[in-house]
């Protein structure tokens, strides 16, 4: 399956810069997100470099027929009501496991608000687990991933190095 999906990518014109990093416990980080079709590249860099990820997605997409799909893609539904404690149900999933690594997209969402969610952020420091951001740039058809960064008490400043990581890098869809 990894070499089929390597196949896939070269074929489509994609290369894969850095590397998932040997660390048990990890969150990604994937931006910018503009299209559904991040997703897809996500599942075929996840098959093609062999990580065992598993991702948040709105609570809806779990639902019969297809929902089953998304669990079996290592997918978690998300609860979108101000009553639930997202950060701490992912934080318990980490600490009772031995082995978790998290792709999510700081944007949210896939119109551009401007602003990141930082629920990856305290998942991480409550977590004590590093953050690896993967850059998707569509221009330059790359997939890079970042060495492990692991938040500081400087919530501001962290928030602004990973955002300069992902400068100039283009989504499939260019928003403004």
């Amino acid at each position: 399956m990894k070499h089929l999906f390597k196949w896939i990518l070269s074929i489509l014109g994609w290369t894969i810069s850095g590397a998932a990093p040997d660390e048990k416990k990890y969150i990604i980080i994937v931006a910018p997100h503009t299209s559904n079709i991040d997703f897809f590249l996500g599942i075929a860099v996840k098959f093609a470099i062999g990580l065992k990820a598993n991702f948040l997605a709105k609570e809806i997409l779990f639902q019969p027929p297809w929902g089953w799909i998304f669990y079996k893609l290592g997918g978690y539904p998300v609860k979108r009501n101000k009553h639930y404690n997202q950060v701490d149900y992912i934080v318990k999933i980490i600490n009772e496991t031995d082995r978790f690594v998290l792709a999510i997209a700081p944007d949210g969402t896939r119109s551009n608000s401007g602003q990141w969610k930082t629920g990856f952020y305290w998942i991480a420091k409550l977590a004590r687990i590093p953050i690896v951001m993967v850059s998707f740039d569509y221009a330059k058809k790359n997939v890079t991933f970042s060495e492990p960064f692991y938040p500081t008490e400087n919530t501001e400043g962290d928030l602004s190095v990973m955002k300069t990581f992902f400068k100039g890098v283009k989504g499939i869809k260019q928003v403004s």
